[in-house]
């Protein structure tokens, strides 16, 4: 990363390696995308970051459109270096830097100035034409959405410099010691881990926000969904019996104040009481205006409101201070009650940083932990998102083909789907 950013490592026509092109998907794509929009007030003068990770082609075309060969630098993130979508947008992005950037682009000394790897599998790595310098390893047991600390960092590090990564390391380090050595009555992770159990299993609510009031948190929901959803969504303990509770919850969210003019009546007066996750900080270190005051006000109402709700009685009360009369008010009244009891924490910090990051994505993989403990599942596998793999691996020969076996055997509804998607693709 210092030597991209101080010019020393250029690109094959020498010019600087000022856009990088993040190529990854799940924990490869998640946690370094959410953290270099996290620390959009840090990032360097000059330099662009794009994270592409559908195997939708539109994603890497639109991508590839505001690119130039010459000042790209590729980073192909994968542990394995097998993942089918990971792998697709690698092969395509090499094919469009070869013809793009003309004759030179082509040569096996170019593309290693310009296609890093990110991977425990040195061996596939080498196959695809990236050289072992350009190579950075990981440690095959961290799992991807755990790996934004690692080597699956390098993006980041590009984008907000090395120094600040290493703050953002400094951050979660602290919160690890936290966690290490606080006792439980004042162990943030465990408190919010305990917090959550008891809204999961004795309150029965099986969908919790997460609501950033923040926008430079806008990916935060996305990546915790993962982090949580991946790890503890699971119905199978240690010993492989079935679990006995409900374990992890439904991850949603989106920023404040965008979500109170989305989802909030439902957080409000939806017949499923659900929890919540309020995070805001005090100081913003360019403030517009009053807004950093109006949105503090609103972080400050909405878990006042889900918790103390509003009486029939004072809800009356207003509508007759309005001067309506009783008819109107019988009308009203009903509509405009809030049950309350509805749980939310507020996290709140001084301000964003690289640190205050670090520790609160620390806080949460802690209390991840903590809650896969007392449920007694592996937080870390994921034998979930194995299924569909295999399943697609044995479809996609035949939308290859064009056309439907007989022999190919799937169930009467996937065979009638990929009829009609073969049909179409073959009517122009």
């Amino acid at each position: 990363a210092e030597a991209v950013i101080s010019g020393d490592q250029v690109g094959y026509t020498e010019k600087p390696l000022t856009t990088v092109v993040n190529i990854g998907i799940g924990g490869s794509d998640l946690g370094p995308l959410m953290a270099v929009e996290a620390l959009r007030g840090y990032w360097l003068d000059g330099r662009r970051s794009f994270f592409v990770s559908n195997v939708d082609g539109q994603h890497l075309s639109e991508t590839l459109k505001q690119c130039d060969p010459e000042t790209t630098l590729f980073i192909v993130a994968s542990k394995t270096f097998t993942t089918q979508e990971t792998m697709a947008n690698a092969n395509s992005a090499l094919a469009w830097f070869k013809e793009q950037g003309g004759h030179d682009a082509a040569d096996s000394a170019a593309v290693s100035k310009h296609f890093v790897a990110l991977s425990t599998n040195l061996e596939a790595v080498a196959d695809f034409g990236i050289v072992p310098e350009s190579t950075f390893g990981f440690w095959d047991w961290v799992g991807g959405r755990y790996s934004m600390w690692s080597a699956i960092g390098l993006s980041i590090a590009l984008q907000v410099g090395p120094q600040r990564f290493l703050e953002l390391l400094d951050g979660a380090h602290a919160m690890d010691v936290h966690f290490f050595e606080e006792p439980p009555a004042t162990n943030m992770p465990m408190l919010l881990a305990m917090v959550g159990i008891w809204n999961r299993n004795f309150e029965g609510m099986g969908v919790h926000a997460v609501l950033p009031y923040d926008q430079h948190l806008h990916r935060l929901p996305a990546y915790l969904q993962q982090a949580d959803m991946e790890s503890n969504g699971k119905s199978v303990t240690l010993d492989g019996e079935r679990v006995p509770v409900a374990t992890g919850p439904v991850i949603f969210g989106e920023p404040g104040t965008n979500g109170q003019h989305a989802f909030y009546q439902l957080l409000h007066q939806g017949t499923d009481p659900m929890s919540s996750d309020f995070i805001a900080a005090a100081r913003l270190d360019s403030e517009l205006g009053d807004h950093h005051e109006k949105l503090l006000a609103n972080v400050l109402a909405q878990p006042r409101a889900l918790m103390c709700g509003k009486t029939e009685d004072a809800v009356r009360a207003d509508l007759a201070a309005d001067g309506l009369e009783e008819g109107v008010i019988d009308e009203l009244a009903p509509h405009k009650v809030f049950d309350g009891n509805r749980p939310s924490n507020v996290i709140l910090m001084d301000r964003l940083t690289p640190q205050t990051l670090g520790a609160l994505i620390a806080l949460y993989e802690h209390k991840i932990f903590c809650q896969g403990v007392i449920w007694e599942v592996n937080s870390y596998d994921q034998w979930g998102v194995e299924l569909g793999k295999v399943l697609a691996k044995e479809i996609l020969p035949t939308l290859e083909a064009g056309q439907v076996d007989e022999g190919l055997d799937v169930d009467p509804s996937t065979r009638r789907l990929l009829e009609w998607i073969l049909a179409r693709r073959s009517s122009d």
